[in-house]
């Protein structure tokens, strides 16, 4: 990316995150948890799916529709046998696009095309209804777009680093990156007694998982690590769609 579009691309980044386009105040009556997984690699139902299982935990699979039974650049994806068995596991299937695009390269028409498409793909495997949960893919976002999934989800999550307490924006939710390019138990540690002490809303995200994972990635004993202070703490872990109304105190 050239620095023109680099520049152009936080400042547009910064103009989503100022304006508040679902605005709510979380009741903070107790801390709760989720662990999501974006795109997602089939790892991160194979390995990671067990890991939660231990836990007794479910997660958020954002889904993007464009990648089942694929491999794109070495990284083997999910599949339809996979979904099935997420479902039937308790698990939420949410909306990550279904080609995985920044969303801010796509016009308004083309975002409507790609949801509509998404969201037809997910429906067999949700007994015909549709997803409530958005994140969006790569993390971009722009004012324009954040307008548009706003009224479309329950909750849409990007990838700003933080807990969600007090007044936050449905439209793009805090998250807590749990990815080896920028794994710090210390900071994870911060940011889990943050949400014990604020009764706030915890969102870990990653990728794969793997012992060997990719820089987006994480390893069994990263997620088991997180997952394991959640416990000790007592912090509730559940699917966001799940969470959503807890934190809001529904």
């Amino acid at each position: 990316m050239s620095l023109t579009n680099l520049v152009k691309t936080k400042l547009t980044s910064l103009a989503a995150r100022s304006l508040k386009a679902r605005p709510a105040r979380l009741a903070g009556l107790k801390p709760v948890a989720s662990i999501s997984f974006d795109d997602f690699p089939k790892n991160a139902w194979t390995v990671a799916g067990p890991v939660l299982a231990r836990h007794g935990v479910r997660g958020t699979y954002y889904t993007a529709g464009g990648f089942c039974g694929r491999t794109v650049e070495e990284t083997v994806f999910y599949d339809e046998a996979d979904l099935t068995a997420m479902v039937a596991a308790g698990h939420e299937l949410a909306c990550h696009g279904f080609a995985h695009q920044p969303t801010p390269t796509l016009t308004t028409g083309e975002l409507a095309a790609d949801a509509d498409r998404n969201r037809e793909f997910l429906r067999p495997f949700l007994n015909g209804e549709a997803p409530v949960s958005y994140a969006f893919p790569f993390g971009r976002v722009s004012p324009r777009t954040k307008r548009f999934y706003a009224p479309r989800f329950a909750s849409s999550r990007g990838v700003h680093p933080g807990i969600n307490a007090g007044r936050v924006d449905l439209a793009q939710l805090n998250t807590v990156s749990l990815e080896l390019r920028c794994w710090d138990e210390k900071a994870i540690e911060a940011s889990i007694q943050r949400a014990l002490h604020d009764h706030g809303w915890l969102i870990f995200y990653t990728h794969d998982v793997s012992e060997a994972p990719g820089e987006y990635g994480s390893t069994p004993a990263m997620l088991d690590w997180a997952l394991s202070r959640l416990a000790e703490l007592r912090i509730p872990v559940l699917p966001v769609r799940e969470a959503l109304p807890v934190a809001l105190g529904a």
